[in-house]
């Protein structure tokens, strides 16, 4: 396992269309630590947020080729972590931590 803190393994939530209806099925999204794993993902929000996890889904992201300013530049891989919170449960992300 792994020597990473809670800090380590949540890196930031990510706020889009998708994850706000998402939202309203208790479920938030998270960029996590690419060597993350679903326990320590449950384990992490757990402690950080006070609240009850139910599941933790994963996915990893590819980064794309973008072109900027006609310049092309590589946008890098990210894991990102489906959590399902307990009825009654819930993250507000737009808080902060």
């Amino acid at each position: 396992m792994s020597d990473l803190r809670h800090y380590d393994v949540i890196r930031s939530p990510i706020i889009t269309e998708k994850a706000t209806i998402a939202s309203e099925l208790n479920k938030v999204v998270f960029k996590v630590s690419s060597t993350a794993t679903k326990p320590q993902i449950k384990t992490a929000i757990e402690k950080l947020f006070d609240v009850k996890v139910l599941s933790v889904n994963t996915l990893v992201r590819k980064g794309k080729t973008k072109r900027f300013r006609g310049r092309l530049g590589h946008q890098g891989d990210h894991k990102r972590a489906i959590v399902t919170l307990a009825e009654g449960h819930s993250i507000d992300v737009t808080t902060g931590l």
